[in-house]
């Protein structure tokens, strides 16, 4: 192995958090498969992430073993509920399994479903931007860009108003936010873990209700599609349905919430392009692309190497661990052009923010739905929005990259 040229990769660096692009541009042009001490890879070039997310020869590999690479060869994995979830999340597993879990959620979640949802989350958009409005929030993150996409993903499951309520819709984000950081690079600390564990009774708990009650009283919702998703003979099961939809739920929340957060951040950091969606805004679609790709909300995937492959100039073990930074492919100059401007006019490269291969994110088509279906209403009621970048403050996480404070005003 060749030796290092830039500082040992660490998510939770303080200034990465801050402002990653630097450093990834560092490593992208200096040490673009770089070991980090930490016990993986991470490749920062947009052709090696590319390939190390669609080749089939970089898979999820051993479960276990992928998270003892945090804790230790001691640590009893699936004696954590928020650890047993995730190793059954379809997205963490490898062909058969994957190929299986897969098929029946993407079947239920059809392009069909969600092109079928869009006078509805219009619906829904409009009703969160004027009691944002109304309200005089200040708080665009947890009181917009949180709870828009969660009411979409329950009007979808068919979630009613009781089980949908104010109260238990923050209750259901913050059990999300509680959980997820199962999937960052690290290990969590005894007070971390602990509450994510308790938060995913609560969400199992919670979603396995809902199934209990579509099996005896089937609707037109994606409840009910995924309770009864089939393929010959096969089904998901119950557990397998509270880890898809718990998945599903989650995703909508971290990655779609910070797309629009991130968004909202760049338009009032760029007036320019902002005005240039206001003046034509068929351009919200590619807007919503030039989002995601200039800030990602999801900044990384994992891999597994499952046999020994060459990535660059470095010998790539079987078993070995790579961290694709998709958030510095989505800024190499070798893909794409003029990669440091944030340019909401369409461009023929498409981001890797939803990941590719059999791994490429099911809800990617709604996350996009929603997000131009925001840009449209925000714009047509609201266009003289005023965003304080200056009071924005970064949430201190690597993986889902975003605000937890955004003040804007609409007027």
């Amino acid at each position: 192995m060749q030796r290092q040229i830039v500082e040992s990769f660490d998510p939770l660096h303080r200034e990465l958090l801050r402002d990653p692009y630097p450093y990834f541009a560092a490593l992208r042009e200096h040490d673009p498969v770089h070991w980090s001490d930490l016990g993986f890879w991470v490749v920062t070039r947009y052709d090696d992430a590319r390939r190390v997310i669609v080749d089939k020869q970089f898979g999820q590999g051993d479960f276990i073993r992928n998270i003892q690479l945090f804790y230790g060869e001691d640590f009893d994995v699936l004696a954590h509920p928020a650890y047993a979830w995730l190793s059954r999340v379809f997205v963490m597993q490898d062909p058969p399994d994957h190929t299986r879990l897969r098929g029946l959620v993407s079947g239920a979640l059809s392009l069909k479903r969600i092109r079928a949802m869009e006078p509805r989350v219009r619906e829904l958009a409009r009703q969160q931007l004027d009691r944002y409005a109304d309200e005089r929030h200040e708080n665009f993150i947890s009181e917009f860009a949180y709870l828009f996409p969660t009411l979409v993903m329950c009007d979808m499951l068919g979630l009613d108003e009781d089980a949908a309520s104010r109260s238990q819709l923050l209750r259901l984000n913050q059990a999300i936010a509680d959980t997820f950081p199962v999937f960052e690079t690290r290990a969590l600390n005894p007070e971390e873990l602990g509450l994510a564990d308790r938060q995913m009774v609560f969400l199992t708990e919670f979603f396995s209700t809902l199934f209990e009650r579509r099996r005896s009283q089937p609707a037109d919702d994606l409840t009910t599609a995924l309770v009864q998703a089939q393929e010959g003979n096969d089904t998901l099961s119950p557990e397998e349905l509270s880890t898809s939809v718990i998945g599903l739920f989650g995703a909508g929340f971290e990655t779609t919430a910070h797309m629009i957060g991130n968004g909202m951040y760049l338009l009032g950091r760029h007036p320019d392009q902002r005005q240039r969606l206001a003046d034509e805004l068929a351009l919200a679609a590619p807007a919503v692309e030039e989002f995601l790709r200039f800030e990602s909300s999801l900044q990384a995937t994992y891999r597994t190497a499952l046999t020994d492959q060459q990535l660059g100039d470095q010998r790539i073990r079987a078993g070995e661990r790579i961290l694709a930074i998709l958030a510095a492919a989505n800024r190499d100059h070798r893909h794409f052009e003029a990669p440091d401007v944030f340019d909401i006019g369409p461009r023929p490269q498409k981001p890797l923010t939803f990941g590719g291969g059999i791994h490429y994110c099911v809800g990617a088509e709604l996350a996009r739905l929603e997000g131009r279906i925001f840009l449209e209403e925000l714009f047509s009621r609201y266009p003289d929005f005023q965003v304080d970048c200056c009071g924005a403050r970064l949430r201190e996480a690597f993986l889902f990259r975003g605000f937890d404070h955004l003040p804007v005003r609409l007027r």
